[in-house]
């Protein structure tokens, strides 16, 4: 069985984000395609070895400190290096700088894989700086695996890397989900109501989500947010600013909380309006569950998931009157709104299972395990 170290800057529990979820997702599908995977990231809460998430294992550096929200460690390095002597694969997952450093600093010479989740889009001055270091980590590592044709051909940095580069779409498992109970569920509409939209993800500066308000304003409509983040505080400030009762603010829940309130919305919007939001995990989970989708033309793969006019609705971004039409129309259009959730999760089955993104990644790695035996 071929062994892959995942290497990220953050991983569960301590984060639940969408990147989290995909390396969770290869992570799991491994044993079915005969390989295993560990996975190292950093955290606060200190070192330690071989905790166990789901069917595979993760190891934990000290996070030392954030510089331009790259985290470092200085025992990352021996970790690092120590784990990557044990395995057969590489696996980066992009961008983090720091990672980059590590890389060359260690001299590991095992194959690499590197999925790219997104172009740095907001530090455009560090980019400028990091630049030579990122082209000469991407032109080192042996494959480059982005998540959508969309992304691919919109991304100045993966047109450069065309000879090495594979279209992987993300995938999920939804038997690896929680189902809601119906106590639960009632819970839950006793508090939210019955009918709702509903937004998941971090509360971050690409998320669009203060248009998304606007939004709600104009059309009146119940809105619920689940999530925390950086722009919670501005937000709720807007929102008290628009003077919006139709907004629920839930802060980070759990798995099985996120499960109820995607069983009871009546759809899914998704106003991230920059090209940070490469995919849109939560928004992959929206169609897993059937509900019709509401997100922005950006270039990325939110389009590659929400299929205008199939499987919801595609607005342009930062067009909060825009986003109120969709929502409107989703609203008043029952029987509109019912097919193109089904057609969404039709979707979801037909392209973005998590075991066909294991098999992919797993022909990957046999691929160079291969050639470097050869080699």
């Amino acid at each position: 069985m071929i062994k892959v170290l995942h290497f990220f800057k953050t991983y569960y529990p301590d984060t639940m984000g969408g990147i989290e979820q995909v390396i969770f997702q290869i992570a799991q599908g491994g044993a079915r395609h005969g390989y295993s995977s560990q996975v190292l990231y950093l955290s606060e809460r200190g070192a330690a070895r071989n905790e166990p998430v789901g069917n595979h294992i993760s190891h934990r550096s000290k996070l030392d400190m954030h510089v331009a929200s790259t985290g470092f460690s200085l025992s990352a390095y021996k970790d690092f290096s120590q784990l990557a002597q044990e395995v057969d694969v590489v696996h980066y997952h992009f961008p983090w700088p720091y990672m980059d450093l590590l890389h060359f600093a260690s001299r590991h010479g095992k194959p690499t894989v590197l999925s790219y989740h997104s172009d740095i889009v907001k530090q455009k001055t560090l980019l400028r700086l990091y630049q030579p270091l990122m082209n000469r980590f991407l032109a080192s590592v042996d494959c480059v695996v982005a998540s959508s044709p969309n992304y691919a051909q919109s991304s100045p940095v993966l047109t450069r890397l065309r000879d090495k580069l594979q279209i992987i779409p993300y995938g999920l498992d939804a038997s690896t989900y929680p189902v809601a109970t119906e106590q639960l569920r009632a819970e839950w509409r006793t508090r939210v109501g019955a009918k709702f939209f509903l937004f998941v993800g971090a509360l971050r500066y690409y998320k669009g989500l203060d248009y998304l308000l606007e939004a709600a304003k104009v059309t009146g409509l119940p809105v619920v947010i689940l999530g925390g983040g950086h722009e919670e505080a501005n937000l709720k400030a807007q929102a008290v600013r628009l003077a919006l009762t139709n907004v629920h603010f839930l802060g980070g829940l759990g798995d099985e909380d996120k499960a109820a309130l995607l069983t009871l919305c009546h759809a899914f919007v998704f106003p991230s309006h920059l090209r940070s939001e490469s995919f849109g995990i939560s928004l992959l989970e929206a169609a897993m569950y059937g509900k019709p989708l509401i997100s922005c033309e950006i270039g990325s793969g939110t389009t590659f998931i929400n299929i205008a006019g199939e499987t919801g609705l595609v607005v342009p971004p930062r067009d909060s009157a825009a986003l109120a039409g969709a929502m409107n129309a989703l609203w008043n259009d029952e029987q509109m709104a019912s097919d193109m959730g089904q057609r969404a999760l039709h979707r979801y089955e037909d392209v973005f299972s998590a075991d066909d993104m294991a098999k992919a990644y797993a022909a990957i790695y046999e691929g160079l395990c291969r050639k470097k035996h050869k080699g």
